[in-house]
């Protein structure tokens, strides 16, 4: 694993903005797109139950995430894949994801100002957690299919120890 390369992918992650989450359950494989937040390498999203991601993952926690900005020149992708599990979050960790959520997308951590309309979505909705246990960079302008596995063990233990 590539230190430079752990580093590249926290700064995409902090550049983007929304994830594809795919997921399976009884309906057979889907993928959704969602907005997200990250600390390290995990991710955090919000979502309603209700969605057919989020009941494939009430069946199988197992998902895979991909992440990168649309290009039309195949050495300009750059992004992220992993696969790991997803949980829905409670109490502290549920505070924790709103206010990192909020502080990258103001509109929720400011719900008193926000439209009336994202008010009431979000009462509705459920908060929840990937983690990665495996994950790459991927970046085509090194080479054509380039990525470099990144140690996602090393990345969370970095991030509990603050």
């Amino acid at each position: 694993m590539n230190g430079d390369a752990v580093a590249r992918a926290l700064a995409h992650l902090r550049r983007h903005h929304v994830m594809t989450l795919a997921t399976s359950g009884e309906q057979g494989v889907w993928a959704a797109a969602l907005f997200y937040v990250n600390d390290g390498l995990t991710l955090y999203f919000l979502s309603s139950p209700a969605t057919r991601h989020c009941t494939n993952l009430s069946q199988h926690r197992r998902a895979a995430v991909t992440i990168q900005a649309d290009c039309t020149d195949w050495r300009e992708i750059r992004g992220l894949q992993a696969e790991g599990s997803v949980c829905e979050l409670s109490g502290d960790e549920e505070a924790r994801a709103r206010k990192l959520y909020g502080d990258k997308f103001p509109v929720v951590g400011k719900l008193a100002q926000a439209p009336a309309a994202i008010v009431k979505a979000l009462a509705r909705v459920r908060w929840y957690r990937f983690v990665p246990d495996r994950a790459w960079f991927i970046d085509n302008s090194v080479g054509f299919g380039h990525r470099e596995e990144l140690d996602c063990g090393a990345v969370r233990s970095t991030i509990e120890s603050r």
